[in-house]
């Protein structure tokens, strides 16, 4: 039986900015991670991929943010 739950972008926000906030009463971003998850319903992978995508869009992370590659999926078309 598979769950599989939509979360709605300020769901996702408001759980990024929790882990942000959580993260310097940690040891790493994946204790910080883990002690959210639960208390937002995901699982600690889902959150930590919410995390990541923030970090890249804000620039604190590298790779392609997600408007770039918007961009690149409308010019692919």
């Amino acid at each position: 039986m598979n769950k599989s739950t939509k979360f709605s972008p300020e769901v996702r926000e408001r759980a990024v900015r929790m882990v942000q906030e959580h993260r310097g009463e940690c040891p790493s971003l994946w204790a910080a991670v883990e002690s959210m998850a639960p208390k937002i319903g995901c699982v600690p992978q889902t959150l930590l991929g919410w995390v990541q995508r923030h970090e890249v869009d804000a620039g604190v992370r590298g790779g392609v943010t997600t408007a770039e590659a918007q961009r690149v999926k409308e010019l692919e078309r």
